[in-house]
């Protein structure tokens, strides 16, 4: 800037001063600062500073990226721009969202998660971790290690191990006796884990291990290489198979991405977790006597799950999840898919679990104009195509040998099982019978509830 145009500033009135500050940014203003008295003083207004973090950092509060309180905004930009000098700052910035909204969920929704999480790794201790990998973090993977060094949930006590276990800031789902808890790994942990399954594969590749199941074996692997983040399937031992769980469109280089490089798919997929958080699709559940992450679908996307990037092939598919209510009896259902148990070599197979949730109606069960004050389930019927071919139907008493019986104001009776495809996509529809009262002393004829159609299908991000 010119001296003259500087000096100039003295005579411009507060709030045009603020505004011509606020264009010239952070370096700027601070040599702007140098000039006169008058000029230093306006280049410390904190309103000024607070914009300044906002748009470079999305910090809203003085404090410095330890989350200790600095004495002002200006203060808290430098610390923030001295620790993250050797990163673009609107990745920083991006990868501080993430976690802040990752964050801000767990505490409210599921707070002994969020008592989990790490605090961010130094640039030695990632530089510590690369050493005895032998590869070098993609730029978004070291960056939003800088803000989280995965979750804390090692345990060897037996005690401790059944309080952490459910914990996993990813969350799972479980069926007969298939539990899956995901768990996003520290530093240390993605060391060793990654030596443990090369070890195990016999090989070395760029493939680190970053999050995985503290029940049933599931493994996602980031290709440093690459920048994609995979998970392992029924043949991972075997055959090293694994499947994408980001769209590899997305994960090409963005207008901003340091060095051009692929390098986005863990952040991508914390943020696409984050937004299902968010917007009430996953919620927290009780197993047993422990809470969880519960990732079947709780509620229909509030936008599409789809990114203009990738090809809808399936555009009159029934939604990943559904609702219907039946003679006062609601049934909710989604499903997931399976990867740990799919196989795509020769014969292939997609495993989906589902979810069916049913509830009666605080008005009770209404059948015919009669009002009942419970009913009780005695079968059911199920049409299970992949793509458009019916590939099963079933017809049969129960549901995973129980009869619920429904009355109002009760939690939900909610069950979950398993099916498998030849195709990457299928549905699933059908109905239950009920009787009024119960099935010992039926108080009316027997109806049918129906099961609205849900989608079953390999998604575009796979947790």
């Amino acid at each position: 800037m010119e001296a003259v145009s500087v000096m100039g500033l003295e005579s411009l009135g507060g709030l045009i001063l603020e505004t011509i500050l606020l264009k010239l940014g952070p370096r700027d203003v601070s040599a702007v600062a140098c000039v006169s008295s008058r000029l230093r003083v306006a280049a410390s207004e904190e309103n000024l500073w607070l914009n300044f973090c906002d748009s470079d950092f999305g910090l809203s509060s003085r404090e410095d990226p330890q989350g200790n309180p600095c004495p002002s905004f200006k203060a808290a930009y430098e610390k923030w721009l001295k620790s993250f000098l050797m990163y673009p700052l609107p990745l920083v910035k991006r990868a501080k969202q993430c976690w802040s909204s990752i964050r801000s969920w767990m505490a409210i929704n599921f707070p002994e998660a969020n008592d989990t999480l790490r605090r961010g790794a130094t640039e030695a201790e990632i530089k510590k971790a690369e050493e005895k990998l032998g590869v070098k973090l993609p730029l978004l993977t070291r960056i939003l290690y800088r803000f989280c060094d995965g979750q804390d949930t090692v345990a060897l006590d037996n005690s401790q191990y059944r309080r952490l276990a459910p914990l996993g800031i990813i969350g799972g789902y479980k069926f007969y006796d298939h539990l899956v808890n995901l768990h996003l790994l520290p530093l240390s942990q993605i060391v060793m884990e990654t030596k443990e399954f090369g070890r195990m594969m016999g090989f070395k590749s760029k493939n680190i291990v970053v999050a995985i199941s503290n029940y049933r074996d599931k493994f996602f692997f980031l290709n440093c290489g690459s920048g994609q983040l995979y998970v392992g399937t029924k043949d991972l031992l075997s055959s090293g198979e694994m499947m994408p769980c980001v769209p590899s469109t997305l994960v090409m280089p963005r207008p901003g991405d340091a060095d051009g490089l692929p390098q986005g798919a863990l952040m991508l997929w914390l943020e696409e977790h984050s937004r299902r958080l968010n917007s009430g699709i996953v919620l927290t559940r009780t197993l047993g006597k422990a809470r969880t992450i519960s990732l079947y679908p709780e509620a229909a996307p509030q936008t599409p799950v789809r990114r203009p990037e990738t090809i809808n092939l399936y555009p009159n598919a029934p939604p990943t999840y559904s609702t219907a209510v039946t003679n006062g009896v609601k049934v909710r259902a989604s499903a997931i898919f399976v990867p740990e148990l799919s196989s795509l070599d020769g014969e292939k197979q997609y495993y989906f679990s589902y979810s069916i949730r049913m509830s009666l109606i605080p008005d009770g069960c209404i059948l015919n104009g009669t009002y009942y004050s419970s009913c009780q389930l005695s079968s059911r019927h199920w049409i299970i195509r992949s793509k458009d071919d019916i590939i099963d139907e079933v017809s049969a008493e129960a549901v995973i040998g129980l009869y619920p019986h429904l009355m109002p104001n009760q939690n939900e009776f909610v069950y979950e099982s398993c099916t498998h495809l030849p195709d990457p996509f299928g549905s699933i529809e059908g109905s239950f019978t009920f009787v009024p009262g119960s099935l010992a002393h039926p108080e009316g004829p027997s109806f049918k509830v129906k099961v609205a159609p849900f989608t079953l299908e390999v998604p575009e991000y796979i947790f």
